[in-house]
């Protein structure tokens, strides 16, 4: 496929409908950050090993092995960049549901989504800037689009950060009526955030259809790649069977509605980035939950269950 076909289409997606998916964003991370405690933070100094090991998997190792990944299929400059910038977003915002599901650890899973939001607020637009700017293709881009890193902090702060603490800090005052919201407003803004996505694709299904096949696979391709990152580097951290499992979900579940956000922000909807990063949203709802049904039953080893 030549570049100059999907690295010149732009998805049509304006200001107003931006603004609604930044709100959108913003109050799934709320509804998450209700469930989120002091207590989550502390117990980093209880299990360190395995959160040191789940956030070098998210930040650290996927996007390196993107960028080989990248090297080996060399996809079109913009569907690189894609995959560059999906590989530096922080885990997804069902990954504590699918680890729960999978019978993996969720006080692990819920620290660890904690922890990475925070550190996307710095390693997420690093991660882009350096990744992308390694790869000749995607450097032009990058070179041609100007973004400033200080703006992308901007934002990535404003649609994570500010949601995180506020959500801990009415869990902090009202723990309880936390706890009840919780269950009712992440997954409410979760399927408006989703019907979003889904409605932005309606509206470029002329593009989406055009172009499903090559990106498709490249987006299961990628999938299957980050979450066999995770769980070879658990294992051979020699971490527990459910440590493992929390961190390969945390690694292949993806904070792609991020992506996007960024990619119409800093990007104006750049085609071959926008149907990748769409792409990947809803395939990893997919792929999450078939791994989560296959390891929710298959029994953990007898050891596990008595810790």
């Amino acid at each position: 496929m030549s570049d100059t076909v999907l690295d010149n289409v732009h998805i049509n997606f304006d200001s107003q409908t931006l603004w609604v998916l930044n709100i959108a964003l913003a109050l799934v991370m709320f509804g998450i950050a209700l469930e989120i405690s002091v207590n989550d933070f502390k117990r980093l100094l209880q299990n360190p090993k395995s959160i040191f090991t789940g956030i070098f998997s998210q930040f650290i190792l996927l996007p390196a092995i993107t960028f080989a990944l990248v090297w080996i299929i060399e996809p079109i400059s913009s569907i690189a960049l894609g995959m560059f910038m999906v590989a530096a977003c922080p885990g997804g915002n069902i990954s504590n549901f699918i680890t729960h599901f999978a019978k993996g650890n969720s006080v692990l899973s819920v620290s660890l989504t904690a922890v990475a939001t925070l550190l996307a607020v710095i390693m997420t637009p690093l991660n882009l800037e350096f990744w992308g700017s390694l790869y000749g293709p995607t450097s032009i881009i990058l070179t041609e689009v100007a973004i400033s890193p200080v703006e992308m902090v901007e934002l990535v702060s404003l649609l994570l950060a500010i949601p995180l603490a506020l959500g801990m800090g009415f869990n902090y005052l009202r723990p309880l009526l936390a706890k009840r919201t919780a269950k009712v407003f992440k997954w409410v803004s979760l399927v408006f955030f989703i019907a979003l996505i889904f409605l932005a694709l309606y509206n470029n299904r002329d593009i989406f259809i055009d172009y499903i096949f090559y990106v498709f696979w490249i987006v299961v391709l990628h999938n299957l790649v980050a979450f066999l990152t995770g769980f070879s580097l658990a294992k051979f951290m020699g971490l527990s069977q459910r440590d493992t499992r929390s961190i390969t979900i945390e690694t292949g579940i993806q904070n792609s509605g991020l992506g996007l956000l960024l990619i119409f922000t800093f990007f104006d909807g750049l085609g071959g980035m926008a149907l990748l990063a769409a792409f990947w949203g809803i395939w990893h709802l997919v792929s999450g939950l078939l791994l989560s049904m296959f390891w929710g039953y298959k029994p953990l080893e007898k050891e596990e269950l008595a810790s």
